[in-house]
């Protein structure tokens, strides 16, 4: 069959798939391309949701993956607003949810990505109470903090992760009081363990920012609609008048369950369970971004990584093994923040329980720094904060699996490249 003849299905408008759509036009496929997004707006890609666009120093349409007019200039099919409620793998199709189009599919990806996590305690249906994961919702939690910074207003957060975090460092440029609830007892704890989560602690409390750790919501407090306090496990209460729930997402397997494909258990992190190829137990199924689980030879473990760099790279490599490419992927997880004046990036994975020991290069004290998390002399993860043009040594390095001399990689005279066999 000549590409002409092909029909590629990819059911999700986020990075990922947008990207994947790009690629098979790039890579010169000739057949018909659909992508399916169930948001109104266009792709688009959402680390600007809870930085520069919350901030309100980003445009709208800065977070576009595409200008609206690329869809059609490059024959690709943009159906928004739409869902796919199923996969028939045996006729090879997909149903839409809203009038029961059956469109049949030749290769078919999902990059259905993940969805917050709810908090499921009393008063979560209160006016006040926010989640971020569309452009929706930063449309919304701006206009909020907006409100909260000009009267005086107090934003709780549950949960100190990037999210929550990065939302606390907004909210208080814009002048609101923030409280942040977590169950741990630093932030970031399952990424960066407690040595460098404390340093993420210690930043916003110079800014003002309340955390109240070891401790949960229980309840959110309102009259008429609207938040008032929320209240924890231990008996504390704060006062409220927007609530920001920050607990995480979980993958969006729901539509690959139902069709039969293996999902990885949640103690694994979910996801659609796919091979180095991003293909799922369906040869003609591919998945990409933050809904797959997929295998790293490096870490010798599968990952399930949410951050902008997989759904950057992991919708182009999908769309090239659809395409009967050879495709092994193996990217680094890849990530960055920007909190008040302080930069950040990430790469590699060493979560707590799997590194021996930080290296600090530089000055912490200042926050101008690298860190690195090493086991048995390995460098798993390197860190650089507020120092620029290392993620790439430190990816090498991090490749190589050599064995270091941690004085010499705690020595900032001495080039990251040296390092590197």
């Amino acid at each position: 069959m000549v590409d002409a003849d092909q029909t590629f299905v990819i059911v999700g408008g986020g990075l990922a798939g947008a990207k994947a759509a790009e690629t098979l036009r790039a890579e010169g496929f000739t057949g018909r391309v659909i992508l399916i997004c169930d948001e109104r707006d266009h792709p688009y890609e959402r680390p600007p949701l809870s930085k520069g666009y919350l901030l309100g120093k980003e445009e709208r349409d800065s977070v576009f993956v595409h200008e609206p007019a690329w869809y059609a200039r490059n024959d690709v099919e943009l159906h928004l607003g739409q869902t796919v409620d199923a996969v028939d793998r045996t006729a090879k199709t997909v149903r839409f949810g809203e009038d029961g189009t059956v469109v049949r599919y030749d290769k078919l990806l999902l990059a259905t990505g993940a969805e917050p996590r709810r908090l499921d305690i009393p008063g979560t249906d209160l006016a006040g109470v926010h989640h971020l994961r569309r452009l929706a919702h930063a449309e919304r939690l701006k206009q909020v903090l907006t409100t909260l910074g000009r009267d005086n207003g107090h934003l709780v957060i549950a949960g100190a992760g990037w999210i929550g975090l990065e939302v606390a460092a907004a909210a208080r440029e814009y002048g609101a009081e923030v409280t942040v609830v977590h169950r741990g007892q630093t932030p970031l704890h399952s990424v960066l363990g407690p040595e460098l989560g404390q340093l993420f602690a210690e930043l916003h409390r110079e800014h003002g920012v309340r955390f109240h750790f070891g401790a949960r919501l229980t309840e959110i407090v309102g009259q008429d609609g609207m938040v008032l306090a929320a209240r924890t496990d231990d008996g504390e209460e704060h006062p409220a008048h927007a609530v920001l729930a920050a607990i995480g997402a979980a993958p969006r397997t729901g539509l690959a369950e139902a069709a039969g494909l293996e999902i990885a258990d949640r103690a694994h992190g979910g996801g659609i369970v796919v091979d180095e190829g991003l293909r799922t137990s369906d040869p003609d199924i591919h998945a990409a971004g933050d809904v797959v689980s997929f295998p790293h030879a490096l870490f010798g473990a599968r990952m399930r990584v949410e951050h902008w760099a997989n759904a950057l790279n992991g919708g182009p490599a999908a769309a090239r093994a659809m395409l009967g490419r050879d495709v092994t992927y193996d990217r680094l997880p890849y990530f960055f923040t920007d909190q008040y004046d302080l930069g950040m990036e990430y790469s590699g994975s060493a979560p707590p329980g799997a590194y021996d020991q930080v290296v600090i290069r530089g000055d912490a004290g200042k926050r101008e720094f690298i860190a690195f998390w090493v086991k048995d002399g390995r460098v798993l993860a390197g860190m650089n904060v507020n120092v620029w043009d290392v993620t790439d040594p430190i990816q090498r390095l991090i490749r190589s699996r050599a064995h270091v001399n941690t004085e010499a990689l705690a020595d900032p005279h001495i080039p990251l490249d040296s390092l590197v066999p």
